[in-house]
């Protein structure tokens, strides 16, 4: 098909919250469908306060605009998992040359009889941006809150037991990003985007309202189709973990972020990748096995330390 013929799905996940059971199941059809055929959907409505999102926002744009010194006290640990990474050090996964952008990592924070604590790194706060804290917690809350249903939709869809995806993130290393791409003029432009094509390393990877276009996809016949969103909306995509644990029935689209006309311009964005606990093992659903599985068995947490070090984060 060509590009204006084909578009990413929108569905309401409030259908699913708050509809009948026949609702549910047509949501239920609409997302695998969605999935299978674009790797991406957007929500027209969803469970996360848009006030919420707004107040994050505002607070991204106060500490990216921060001195690079300032910036630096907290470049995170870890493979960068919590905290500051500074602009031009992340690259897509067999990609040489870096990605236009910063950011920044929220983590879950974990109770004390948690036995991820410790194994997780430990969440940093920027004392310059008041109420940063608060209003990121906050949120983190409200998308894995979010999470939850969204994969149990999908779970209703591979046909494993209800809360068989709520285990797999009870206590996951789900992790909150927020991203700044500044103004690319005076940027390598010729080699590198600000996002170059990859595929996420997680389950499910929720983007809540960028502030500018230029979100692709790679489709099924090879070509860039543009993914937008509006406002108040939730862009949902599946990860190589969903991938591998449902032999690609759910496959990791690969997708990039490609850069503005005007090179005065920046972007902000914030997606919510969905992780397991670390222990949880990625080994291929019964329902999906079909003629064997396609990738060995391997933990949550040693598939994503070993994509960590692809991405030059480790």
């Amino acid at each position: 098909m060509s590009e204006t013929e084909r578009k990413v799905p929108e569905l309401s996940l409030l259908s699913y919250v708050n509809g009948s059971s026949s609702d549910q199941v047509k949501f239920v059809d609409d997302i695998m469908m969605g999935l299978k055929e674009y790797g991406f959907i957007v929500l027209t409505d969803h469970t996360v306060d848009q006030s919420k999102v707004d107040d994050a926002y505002e607070m991204v744009k106060e500490f990216f605009a921060l001195p690079v010194e300032q910036k630096l006290k907290y470049k995170g640990q870890n493979g960068g998992q919590r905290g500051y990474t500074p602009f031009g050090q992340e690259h897509a996964k067999d990609n040489p040359h870096p990605d236009l952008k910063e950011f920044w990592h929220v983590g879950r924070t974990l109770s004390k009889d948690s036995a991820y604590l410790g194994v997780y790194p430990e969440n940093v706060w920027p004392s310059e941006v008041s109420n940063f804290k608060a209003a990121f917690t906050e949120l983190y809350t409200a998308m894995d809150k979010t999470s939850e249903v969204l994969l149990e939709a999908i779970g209703r869809g591979l046909d494993v037991p209800q809360n068989f995806f709520k285990d797999m993130i009870t206590d996951g290393n789900s992790i909150l990003r927020t991203i700044h791409y500044p103004p690319t003029k005076g940027q390598d432009t010729k080699n590198s985007i600000r996002a170059a094509a990859h595929g996420d390393i997680n389950l499910i990877t929720m983007l809540v309202g960028a502030t500018a276009s230029g979100l692709q996809l790679l489709d099924r016949d090879d070509t860039w189709l543009d993914v937008n969103s509006k406002p108040g909306q939730l862009v949902v995509d599946t990860g190589d973990m969903m991938e591998r644990l449902t032999n690609g029935v759910l496959p990791a689209t690969i997708h990039r972020v490609i850069n503005p006309d005007n090179d005065g311009s920046e972007r902000y964005s914030m997606p919510y990748f969905v992780h397991p606990h670390s222990n949880a093992s990625l080994s291929c659903l019964p329902s999906c096995l079909g003629d064997g599985k396609k990738y060995e068995d391997i933990t949550a947490g040693e598939f994503l330390n070993q994509r960590l070090r692809e991405i030059g984060l480790m």
